[in-house]
């Protein structure tokens, strides 16, 4: 009898071991989509600017954070595990330690990709370092290659394609004349072997560039036949969503977003330029980008899962059937978790959002309690609150000063006015607002650069005289400002 009850408890012991059970999170919300009810849990917490999200098929969600450290979360048992911090990345604003790229094949292949900022001698530079996983430890690490860099637009993204090379999408380094050289390799899409040497059938044999003409991209995922798909900053207007061909050119600096513009469609004619399948103005600042395939969230099946930073949103992009246009766009979180950073979906169709609130451009009403933090979406059978639900983007603009601030002005000079210190000022008591109107309307319509500081303001240009003045009369009659309107009249007759 004690042998047959200790082989039962053996048994039922192996069981209990072999049987997974649901690992249990802290519960911030339920979203209730058109059949199915979401959950959104915190997986983590207290973390500093997480930047790329990567799932792999070890069971782990690695991430990094800006200041430099790569670590990685168990999804079984939350367990953080933190492998390495790199000394030598050099942080400020968007500069840090920023693209992460882990094979699909990871259990096969033990290593993982980074890209990020460092400074030598006053110089900045994108490095592309590739570590090897061993003994629980990232070691070896070797750089592939090295591109100049910037206090931002620095682009950031890696991905492996489905061939195994590396993609890497560079930012322009506010040289708006990189993304068109052929010498230079910011403003592009890279295409590497993983050695660091050059495929032989990249669009030259003798050059990294797989495309072109890009100010700073920040998303760049593949869809499951392999097409490659990119999340790009515009300046004032047209953020894009971007279908990646060889040897395209997408158009910047001359042409920004749809060619719409008389002297961008010369340009586009000239030089075969490839148009978004996607744009927004007022801009939302596009960051993380993944694809959502066969998966079990029915209504997000075929879709593009976007994190936006100015939005403060997950936005769904439905595909159409072949995959190359987006045909449906619904909004998820707007201003409720803060600037939303990086996605990744794991293969249970579990997705994963890094919250961004901690970064260099902080949000009236943020960060909040436990920020940054890392949140897992997934399916669950009821909702046990009041469920979130998604919207249809706003499309129309009012000719409202105020609403056309908050839409154009506010991600940078913030919606009380104040700013961001040395890098955005404060417009309450602004000599250059009050003062004299034509200085005023000159910067709104040919912008400020400054590429040594990165202190940079687009031009404005495209706006129409009654929403210039609209803008202008608001900033000079609010938070306590007290100056002269400015009539629409005045604009058209200093453009």
């Amino acid at each position: 009898m004690k042998i047959q009850i200790t082989a039962l408890l053996a048994i039922s012991f192996l069981f209990s071991c072999s049987s997974k059970t649901e690992l249990e999170l802290p519960l911030l919300d339920n979203i209730a989509l058109e059949k199915s009810i979401l959950k959104v849990e915190v997986l983590a917490e207290n973390l500093d600017v997480p930047w790329d999200l990567e799932y792999a098929d070890d069971g782990f969600l690695w991430f990094n954070e800006q200041g430099g450290k790569i670590s990685r979360i168990n999804l079984e048992t939350g367990e953080i595990q933190e492998l390495l911090t790199i000394d030598e990345v050099w942080r400020k604003r968007t500069a840090g330690l920023l693209g992460l790229a882990v094979p699909s094949d990871f259990v096969n292949n033990p290593y993982i990709l980074v890209n990020y900022t460092v400074m030598m001698d006053s110089v900045i530079s994108n490095k592309l370092v590739r570590y090897t996983f061993e003994n629980e430890a990232l070691i070896s690490p070797q750089v592939l290659l090295e591109i100049p860099g910037n206090t931002a637009h620095n682009g950031s993204r890696i991905k492996f394609a489905n061939d195994g090379k590396i993609l890497w999408a560079t930012g322009d380094a506010y040289g708006f004349d990189n993304a068109q050289s052929d010498t230079s390799l910011n403003g592009k899409i890279l295409r590497i072997n993983l050695d660091g040497s050059i495929p032989k059938d990249n669009p030259n044999p003798e050059s990294y560039v797989w495309a072109k003409g890009f100010r700073n991209i920040q998303g760049l995922t593949l869809n499951t036949e392999g097409r490659i798909f990119t999340s790009e900053h515009g300046d004032a207007i047209e953020d894009e969503i971007n279908l990646i061909e060889k040897r395209g050119n997408f158009g910047w600096p001359a042409i920004e977003g749809f060619h719409d513009l008389e002297e961008e469609k010369e340009f586009a004619k000239k030089n075969n330029t490839i148009e978004p399948v996607y744009s927004w103005t007022p801009v939302v600042a596009p960051a993380g980008l993944d694809f959502y395939g066969d998966l079990p969230i029915e209504e997000w099946k075929n879709t593009l899962l976007l994190t936006t930073l100015k939005g403060k949103s997950l936005r769904v992009l439905k595909l159409s059937e072949d995959g190359k246009l987006i045909i449906d766009e619904t909004v998820f979180f707007e201003n409720h978790y803060g600037r939303l950073r990086d996605v990744a979906v794991s293969a249970s169709g579990a997705i994963y959002i890094a919250t961004s609130n901690h970064d260099w451009n902080p949000q009236p009403g943020f960060p909040l309690d436990g920020d940054d933090k890392i949140l897992k979406i997934s399916l669950t059978k009821s909702a046990s609150q009041e469920p979130l639900k998604g919207t249809s983007p706003k499309t129309e603009i009012e000719l409202d000063g105020k609403q056309l601030y908050s839409n154009y002005c506010a991600s940078c000079h913030k919606e009380d006015g104040t700013g961001v210190k040395e890098v955005f000022p404060s417009l309450i008591d602004n000599q250059t607002v009050l003062g004299n109107q034509e200085q005023l309307i000159q910067i709104m319509l040919n912008g400020i650069e400054n590429k040594e500081t990165g202190q940079m303001m687009p031009s404005f240009s495209f706006m129409k005289d009654e929403e210039l003045a609209a803008i202008l009369t608001f900033i000079r009659q609010e938070w306590g400002n007290t100056s002269s309107a400015i009539s629409p009249n005045t604009i058209k007759e200093k453009r």
